[in-house]
Protein backbone atom coordinates (compact mmCIF):
# COMPACT_ATOMS: atom_id res chain seq x y z
CA UNK A 1 0.00 0.00 0.00
CA UNK A 2 1.13 3.49 -0.67
CA UNK A 3 1.50 5.97 2.15
CA UNK A 4 0.34 8.94 0.04
CA UNK A 5 -2.97 10.70 0.61
CA UNK A 6 -5.75 10.12 -1.88
CA UNK A 7 -7.34 13.52 -1.43
CA UNK A 8 -10.42 12.22 0.37
CA UNK A 9 -11.65 13.84 3.55
CA UNK A 10 -13.79 12.45 6.34
CA UNK A 11 -16.90 14.31 7.37
CA UNK A 12 -20.01 15.65 5.75
CA UNK A 13 -19.59 17.11 2.27
CA UNK A 14 -22.39 19.58 2.96
CA UNK A 15 -20.66 20.97 6.05
CA UNK A 16 -18.68 23.48 3.99
CA UNK A 17 -21.26 25.37 1.95
CA UNK A 18 -20.04 26.99 -1.25
CA UNK A 19 -22.32 29.99 -0.88
CA UNK A 20 -25.63 31.19 0.48
CA UNK A 21 -28.73 29.26 -0.44
CA UNK A 22 -32.14 30.74 -1.16
CA UNK A 23 -33.30 29.92 2.37
CA UNK A 24 -30.28 31.77 3.79
CA UNK A 25 -31.34 34.92 1.95
CA UNK A 26 -34.97 34.89 3.10
CA UNK A 27 -36.17 37.44 5.65
CA UNK A 28 -37.03 35.16 8.54
CA UNK A 29 -37.32 36.06 12.18
CA UNK A 30 -35.36 33.98 14.66
CA UNK A 31 -37.43 31.06 15.91
CA UNK A 32 -37.61 29.11 19.15
CA UNK A 33 -38.74 25.49 19.42
CA UNK A 34 -41.53 24.90 21.96
CA UNK A 35 -42.10 21.49 23.47
CA UNK A 36 -44.84 20.58 25.96
CA UNK A 37 -46.98 17.64 26.97
CA UNK A 38 -50.67 17.11 26.26
CA UNK A 39 -52.72 14.20 27.41
CA UNK A 40 -53.79 11.85 24.65
CA UNK A 41 -57.39 13.13 24.53
CA UNK A 42 -56.28 16.76 24.17
CA UNK A 43 -53.84 15.84 21.41
CA UNK A 44 -56.51 13.90 19.54
CA UNK A 45 -58.92 16.81 19.87
CA UNK A 46 -56.28 19.19 18.48
CA UNK A 47 -55.42 16.86 15.58
CA UNK A 48 -59.10 16.46 14.64
CA UNK A 49 -59.57 20.24 14.73
CA UNK A 50 -56.48 20.69 12.53
CA UNK A 51 -57.72 18.13 10.02
CA UNK A 52 -61.22 19.62 9.89
CA UNK A 53 -59.87 23.12 9.31
CA UNK A 54 -57.14 22.02 6.89
CA UNK A 55 -54.36 23.57 8.97
CA UNK A 56 -51.36 22.18 10.79
CA UNK A 57 -51.20 22.00 14.57
CA UNK A 58 -48.26 24.42 14.47
CA UNK A 59 -50.30 26.96 12.47
CA UNK A 60 -53.21 26.71 14.91
CA UNK A 61 -50.92 27.27 17.90
CA UNK A 62 -49.12 30.17 16.18
CA UNK A 63 -52.46 31.83 15.45
CA UNK A 64 -53.54 31.34 19.05
CA UNK A 65 -50.36 32.93 20.40
CA UNK A 66 -50.58 35.86 17.98
CA UNK A 67 -54.17 36.50 19.09
CA UNK A 68 -53.10 37.15 22.70
CA UNK A 69 -53.51 40.82 23.49
CA UNK A 70 -50.43 41.96 25.41
CA UNK A 71 -52.25 45.01 26.82
CA UNK A 72 -54.80 42.85 28.67
CA UNK A 73 -52.16 41.51 31.08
Amino acid sequence: MSSGKLGMKAGRPSAAKAGPTLSDLADKAATVRVNFDLDRAEHTKLKIHAAKTGRSIADILRDLVSSIDEKSN
